[in-house]
């Protein structure tokens, strides 16, 4: 069973979500050969005060 997580800053629409978590299930189920009920994504969204690139926090950036 495979499990994607996502994790991404928020501001996403539902349907940007809807759209992303069809496409990810279809290439899963492309490549790993499996069925799409297998197929579990997990999306979780990071503010950007939580967020560090490169050693600072981009927030602060």
């Amino acid at each position: 069973m495979p499990i994607l997580r996502l994790e991404m800053h928020p501001g996403r629409t539902p349907e940007q979500k809807s759209d992303f978590v069809r496409e990810a299930t279809r290439v899963a189920v492309e490549i790993l050969k499996c069925p799409p009920e297998s197929v579990d994504i997990v999306i979780h969204e990071v503010p950007r005060t939580e967020w560090a690139k490169a050693g600072k926090l981009i927030a602060q950036a």
